[in-house]
């Protein structure tokens, strides 16, 4: 029997489209932001090393795991638009979003075997995770303004935010509760590994099956997506085509090109610091032993997640009192004041504070740049090539925000110093976002 799709900004769909970030949310949580890292980490205090032969060379932790991140984001730069064109001319981005969601899921799972002796077998599925995840993110934010008319897309991608948050929250709870008590789960010592490491391996199968099994009502709900009129001609390189359109029709759209400017900048800081959080607490904290670290960091992350529950919601009814673009130049303010505390943390409660703060900013500040993305988009059909192009430049900035942050980490001896380079550059976002509603001179 043919399904009948929900039309566009009923609550079914609204709550389907959002439901997707309740799925895929645990990846960034327990994968990136919390269990991983500590995985990771633990994994070298183990065996007692801080390098790994790997490419015909030895190469210490820290720089390996921030290489495989940033040549996995020049690789989504490179894959989104690809995806992008085709999803345009089949005009089916829907089964994209499957590919890459279980891409993404199964590559967690695969995790599952990762070790020192099978690193290039970890580092495949890190490198495929981080893939599926933000690719398929990617392309459910293309959707928001398919899905919901203007004055809906505040509130139901801070809705979407929250939803992510409460889902990973749930789970990365089940998780902790796994690596602080193995023995309750029936984990214990074996197989030359001890019982804390291996309830972090099934944390991973665990963020797998919990992707799969909700991004099904997603799917269930989502329309295929519009398909491109007119002769279908180099498909595969028609996403760089597009991404070319839409830089072409930023001329005349000023507002958009300031604002996409001002993202560009504070954007590369922000998914920073969420990628290299974790790796800072660790290294810069004085937590005591390693237990207490593990518990203290994955609180940390807790509290984050947590609060940002709060901070997507109150952003959005600021958004709505204040304006989009007057609250983000807030939020940015308190950005920067967030770095220059962080280059003076030392305690663990130096660290909670910090988190508790971070979680306000952090869920606000990502569902109102999307939302208000979406708001100044032009009118048409083509969101796919638009959000593309959003989602490109967010990219192209993690790879460049991640690599001066260990850059300036490297020379300068200390993590510390990058924060307050971090912090410079949500100083000229804020100064750049201040022009984006001022009228133009043409």
């Amino acid at each position: 029997m043919a399904r009948t799709l929900a039309l566009k900004g009923s609550k079914k769909l609204l709550n389907a489209w959002a439901f997707y970030d309740w799925a895929n949310s645990v990846y960034s949580l327990v994968i990136s932001s919390a269990i991983f890292p500590i995985f990771y980490g633990a994994l070298f205090r183990v065996a007692e090393i801080e390098k790994v032969t790997i490419f015909g060379g030895e190469i210490a932790r820290a720089p390996l795991i921030s290489y495989v991140t940033s040549l996995a984001f020049v690789f989504i730069a490179i894959v989104t638009p690809l995806v992008s064109g085709i999803a345009d001319y089949i005009g089916n981005k829907r089964v994209f979003l499957k590919f890459f969601c279980y891409l993404g899921a199964f590559s967690c799972i695969g995790l599952y075997w990762f070790s020192l002796e099978n690193i290039y077998l970890g580092l495949i599925c890190y490198f495929f995770g981080l893939v599926g995840f933000w690719v398929s993110f990617a392309i459910n934010n293309s959707y928001l303004p398919d899905i919901a008319f203007p004055e809906q897309q505040d509130g139901i991608s801070a809705k979407g935010f929250s939803l992510g948050y409460v889902g990973s929250v749930i789970l990365l709870v089940f998780n902790l509760a796994m690596v602080m008590q193995p023995a309750m789960f029936g984990i214990t010592d074996g197989g030359g590994e001890v019982a804390e490491i291996k309830a972090m391996k099934y944390s991973f199968i665990s963020v797998g099956i919990w992707w799969i099994l909700f991004s099904q009502y997603t799917f269930i709900h989502l329309p295929k997506g519009y398909k491109r009129e007119g002769e279908r001609t180099n498909i595969v390189l028609n996403g760089f085509k597009e991404l070319k359109s839409v830089w072409r029709q930023l001329g005349t759209e000023t507002r958009l090109k300031r604002y996409l400017g001002a993202f560009f900048v504070y954007s590369m800081a922000v998914q920073t610091i969420m990628l290299i959080a974790t790796y800072f607490g660790e290294e810069e904290i004085g937590w005591g032993s390693d237990s207490e670290r593990t518990t203290g960091l994955i609180i940390s992350i807790l509290v984050i997640q947590v609060v940002a529950i709060l901070g997507a919601t109150v952003t959005a009814m600021a958004s709505k009192a204040f304006g989009n673009i007057r609250t983000l130049v807030v939020i940015n303010i308190i950005w920067v004041l967030v770095c220059v505390y962080a280059y003076f943390l030392q305690t663990p409660m130096d660290f909670y504070i910090a988190a508790g703060i971070v979680g306000i900013v952090m869920g606000g500040i990502q569902a109102l740049s999307r939302s208000t993305y979406s708001k100044f988009l032009p009118e048409t059909t083509d969101t796919t090539s638009f959000f593309s192009f959003y989602d490109v430049a967010e990219k192209i900035g993690i790879v460049i925000g991640t690599f001066l942050y260990g850059a300036v980490a490297q020379l300068t001896g200390s993590m510390r110093n990058s924060t307050i380079f971090l912090g410079l550059f949500f100083l000229i976002g804020v100064l750049l976002l201040l022009r984006v509603n001022k009228k133009s001179n043409k």
